[in-house]
């Protein structure tokens, strides 16, 4: 088999972070959150894998992901052509890699926790058309949403209705064979223009065999600030707790609780209390600071006197406040302090790009 992740699109709803980074590579658990992809995919055995990038984005991808050797997997970086025309049309730009071959289709921006191998191996083993896998989510309008008959086989698959017929979503792990090209020439693009995923799976339904499972456990679709640091928490109850160990040496008066990765070079002062899940990159510092679980600091940074909680600092972050951080996303070379630090007779200064939230 192979794999094609899409890791394009523009992540609008994730401004200001994706001004200037790429919405999959967002550090989660300090790593990109297309490593963890990649890890899913080849896991569960497959080590063909294509990723679908924006235009001009393949050398960047490529500095981070390299050519797949680290997974024992050879990876092609493939770039969109046509502009943004939908999901299913992600699948069609990359017709010529994948034509002959059954494939796994996931999208680069879903949190799954747990193994995607039972998934494959049903799809394998049953000879199917098609494999979908649903999750049970409060807001199903925000998704494509499959619609059952009476006797619970599956009639149709629906993108984003007003009223969903059912509590399920879509999730962004497909698995195909070829008849996907055929099903995509006998589609037509949507209201809004684009080539709709869901209209691929509906026509998999009337033309072909189609299974589904229901994800049980955790999945994320890390569409919105809020969904990235769940997905961020989820990837640290994954993590095997093996991995998270200490580089650095931490004095015997640091108060070390739970689950807690830090790397190499990185300074914690005695009077600093980490309280896992947490993970703490390289060459940090950390002084008299409370850091609370579900927290992923990159490398480079510096906690002063301050409490950080369920929280993304990126690298190269300075924080020096008394003030509590929590469920926040605090890009690289930002810096968050009290104002009485730097202009004690004045009130807030701030510099705020489009779609920030600040909270005072």
């Amino acid at each position: 088999m192979k794999a094609l992740i899409a890791a394009g699109g523009q992540a609008k709803r994730l401004r200001p972070i994706t001004w200037t980074i790429n919405k999959h590579l967002i550090p989660l658990a300090n790593k990109p959150m297309l490593w963890h992809v990649i890890d899913k995919v080849t896991n569960a055995g497959i080590k063909d894998i294509i990723i679908n990038v924006n235009p001009g984005e393949a050398d960047i991808m490529r500095n981070v992901f390299g050519d797949g050797s680290h997974w024992g997997a050879k990876i092609i970086y493939l770039e969109q052509k046509g502009g943004a025309r939908g999901v299913a049309h992600v699948v069609a730009n990359a017709e010529e890699l994948l034509r002959g071959h059954k494939f796994l289709f996931f999208l680069g921006d879903n949190i799954i926790l747990g193994s995607i191998q039972r998934f494959v191996e049903r799809f394998l083993k049953e000879d199917l058309d098609c494999m979908l896998a649903f999750s049970r989510v409060k807001d199903p309008e925000r998704f494509g949403v499959p619609e059952f008959r009476e006797d619970g086989t599956l009639k149709r698959v629906i993108e984003k209705p007003i009223d969903p017929p059912s509590p399920f979503a879509v999730t962004g792990i497909y698995l195909y064979n070829e008849k996907y090209f055929e099903a995509y020439r006998n589609i037509q693009p949507s209201e809004r223009g684009e080539y709709e995923i869901s209209d691929i799976n509906t026509w998999f339904i009337d033309n072909g065999k189609v299974g589904y499972e229901e994800i049980t456990g955790w999945w994320k679709d890390t569409g919105t600030p809020e969904a990235l640091l769940e997905g961020n928490a989820l990837i640290k109850d994954d993590t095997p707790k093996e991995l998270f160990t200490i580089e650095s040496e931490i004095p015997i008066e640091t108060q070390i609780q739970g689950p807690v990765k830090i790397g190499k070079n990185t300074r914690i002062c005695p009077n600093s209390l980490i309280r896992g899940p947490v993970v703490i990159g390289d060459n940090c510092q950390i002084e008299a600071s409370y850091i609370g679980p579900y927290t992923s600091i990159g490398n480079g940074s510096q906690i002063k006197g301050s409490e950080v909680e369920h929280s993304i600092i990126f690298n190269n972050v300075t924080i020096d406040t008394r003030k509590r951080i929590i469920d926040s996303i605090i890009g690289q070379h930002a810096s968050v302090v009290d104002v009485m630090k730097t202009h004690p007779h004045s009130g807030h200064r701030m510099v705020i790009g489009e779609n920030s939230t600040v909270e005072l």
